[in-house]
């Protein structure tokens, strides 16, 4: 059985931080901490809450996007997309890296928490894990087709714990340069792994996507669950 519920985790006058809660009925093990796509907190961000939620983890969804003008989840249609891109055009991922910090946290009060927060993002989120490996205190990250984590190379001396980060080699969104830029740029650093995978593209991993690769995908959950048994 897995409880799910929406939690304030943050408030500044009328504006709210909610994330979504899921946890099992029993046992401890690590929780596991979703950073969504620009897309925010909408029902594929859930189901992966629940479908890890279902295998023992508690999984917090956070709105990312709570301060901005329109926080929540968006639909991956035209209008989403117009409002995601907007959304994340001034996003400020110095303040989400403090955000990240008190999810982390509040994950860590679950009963059904060993101690330990694994981050896991996509898209932009994948960006994020990276972030939170270097600033908010979780126990290991992993991003899939992090867009623009070249820009945070600074920080690879400040990661310590393990950092996977997954990639699709026709992605359209994360260029040859950024890859190359991020390869060399954390080649010193033993804690970050970089995973290529061959034929997929961007959102490999999202079931409702279009490019979404099954086979990717199953060798991406594979690593995923390694990550979660291994902290």
């Amino acid at each position: 059985m897995v409880d799910t519920k929406l939690v304030e985790l943050a408030r500044i006058g009328d504006r709210r931080c909610e994330g979504f809660l899921a946890t099992p009925d029993a046992g401890r093990k690590p929780a596991v901490l979703i950073l969504s796509e620009m897309f925010g907190l909408n029902g594929p961000m859930r189901d992966f809450a629940r479908h890890y939620a279902g295998r023992g983890h508690p999984v917090l969804v956070p709105d990312l996007f709570w301060r901005t003008e329109t926080p929540g989840g968006l639909d991956y249609d035209e209008k989403g997309f117009a409002l995601a891109w907007a959304r994340i055009k001034d996003f400020d991922v110095d303040t989400c890296g403090k955000d990240m910090r008190v999810a982390a946290d509040a994950l860590r009060k679950q009963p059904s928490c060993n101690g330990k927060v694994v981050a896991l993002g996509f898209c932009m989120g994948g960006r994020l894990a990276f972030v939170a490996a270097a600033r908010s205190g979780v126990d290991a990250a992993i991003g899939l087709y992090g867009l623009n984590i070249s820009k945070h190379l600074g920080e690879v001396s400040a990661i310590k714990v393990p950092t996977h980060l997954h990639y699709g080699d026709k992605d359209q969104h994360v260029p040859p340069a950024e890859l190359e830029a991020v390869e060399k740029g954390t080649a010193g650093n033993p804690k970050i792994t970089i995973y290529r995978y061959a034929e997929a593209g961007h959102s490999f991993f999202n079931k409702v996507r279009p490019t979404y690769d099954p086979a990717a995908a199953a060798v991406a959950a594979t690593r995923i669950d390694a990550v979660l048994a291994g902290v």
